[in-house]
């Protein structure tokens, strides 16, 4: 399953006061807090570990997880605690106290900036160097990079997502399309081979373009682009960098080559959801789709009549040297502030992302990436031939993933809203929309800090 929180909720989780990010401050933003930093490991000692997952299968995935820890270090317990979401996690770490979290774990990467700039969470670097473990050899470069803010490591990755590209291969012959497309243009010109229409809509779809459609958001798309985001000092590059506006053009250009937004949005609001056995690429309404690691499963899970092919998600035609990477995201793991066991919180937390044995184990068990370089190249892997693709995407350097801010995701929410504006028709000058979506953003950031 994805490791990202729905749009609304990625806007409204985590939302720490000034007040309580100051408070927290006092005794993290240094990294090793007054409150744990200091705790033998050696001793006899019981953590509790908060996660998100709540699937039986993760649940025990976990729980066998945590269990492989306690064997390599017999004198430290750990209390796993599951199903939690980040306002839970959020209370906690804003109270402390004896049943609060030593170890969280989050699916939103889009909080890490919150985290760090908070003091919520510790600075993991002295520990990294105590360790002698170097993150940027041991973690892919996506999943290096969202761990961060501003210099303060407070998170690591803890398995991750991969975005990619699913196809109809039966409808793919059918069409006489040999392969999978490697460029955008490529591809707008297989979903528009791979579209027939039905009356006022489509019996198939090539690929549904919108920003609705499931996981087609303006990150994912943009992924693929490589934008900057921002500048070093820290402004909004929206309006600036020709990649983003290469990107909403593109999109935009799909949406009216395939029938336009008002039929699209007509088509795809009688199709079933994203989660359930009748996902318009499951029943072959749709022969492409852009979509994480975990929709293989789910796509063989529902039977359907077709083969099912994997590959990288096209690069725009200027980017072709680039094919094979994709757009990386994943669930985050971080020791808290208010711990009083913090060197014994991360002996759990450097086992659980850098033991490779136990990445690889935790990985093969819930079915998502790989989060360490070595994780990803081990022969004990087990997946469907096809999932090798999603750790290609993984390793691949050129890979990207959305920077970390102090405010969150809400930079992502003014550009996703920009989208649906400018593939409806209610913006039209694209140039525009982009000065005041940065200036927005500018602007949120400006208050948040």
């Amino acid at each position: 399953m994805p490791r990202t929180l729905p749009r609304a909720a990625r806007k409204a989780a985590f939302a720490l006061s000034a007040v309580t990010a100051l408070a927290l401050c006092a005794t993290a933003c240094t990294g090793q807090s007054s409150a744990g930093a200091d705790d033998d490991a050696s001793k006899e000692t019981t953590l509790t570990f908060w996660h998100a997952w709540s699937a039986p299968n993760e649940v025990e995935a976990v729980k066998n997880l945590v269990a492989g820890f306690e064997k390599t270090h017999p004198n430290i317990h750990v209390t796993v605690v599951g199903n939690m979401t980040d306002d839970k996690i959020n209370q906690a770490l804003r109270a402390g106290g004896s049943k609060a979290p030593d170890v969280i774990s989050s699916f939103t990467t889009n909080n890490v900036g919150k985290f760090c700039s908070s003091g919520a969470l510790v600075d993991l670097n002295p520990f990294f160097e105590k360790a002698k473990i170097d993150p940027e050899t041991t973690f892919p470069k996506a999943m290096n990079e969202y761990t961060q803010y501003d210099g303060n490591r407070c998170t690591v990755p803890l398995l991750g997502d991969a975005y990619g590209l699913y196809y109809n291969k039966t409808a793919f012959r059918k069409a006489g399309i040999a392969a999978p497309p490697k460029t955008w243009s490529e591809f707008a010109a297989d979903a528009k081979k791979l579209t027939v229409p039905q009356g006022d809509g489509f019996r198939q779809l090539g690929f549904m373009p919108n920003y609705h459609g499931w996981e087609s958001t303006t990150e994912h798309y943009l992924g693929q682009f490589s934008p900057t985001y921002f500048d070093q000092d820290g402004k909004s590059t929206l309006a600036t960098d020709p990649a983003v506006a290469a990107a909403f053009t593109m999109q935009k250009n799909l949406v009216d080559s395939l029938g336009g937004f008002k039929k699209l949005e007509k088509f795809r609001s009688g199709l079933g959801d994203e989660w359930g056995p009748k996902h318009p690429f499951h029943t072959g309404q749709v022969a492409m789709q852009l979509d994480g690691e975990w929709r293989l499963g789910m796509a063989e899970e529902a039977k359907p009549g077709f083969e099912i092919g994997v590959a990288p998600l096209p690069v725009p035609d200027d980017r072709a040297d680039e094919y094979g990477k994709g757009y990386i995201t994943g669930t985050i793991a971080g020791i808290a502030a208010t711990s009083h066991k913090q060197n014994a919180a991360w002996e759990l937390v450097k086992y659980m992302t850098t033991d490779t044995d136990a990445v690889v184990g935790f990985s093969n068990a819930i079915h998502n990436v790989p989060s360490t370089l070595a994780a990803l190249k081990s022969p004990d892997l087990k997946y469907d031939p096809r999932f090798k693709t999603f750790l290609d995407i993984a390793a691949n350097p050129h890979s990207t993933t959305s920077p970390a801010t102090v405010n969150g995701g809400v930079y992502l929410t003014t550009i996703q809203q920009l989208g649906y504006d400018y593939e409806s028709g209610k913006v039209t000058d694209l140039q525009a929309g982009l000065k005041k979506a940065a200036a927005q953003i500018d602007t949120d950031i400006a208050q948040a800090k």
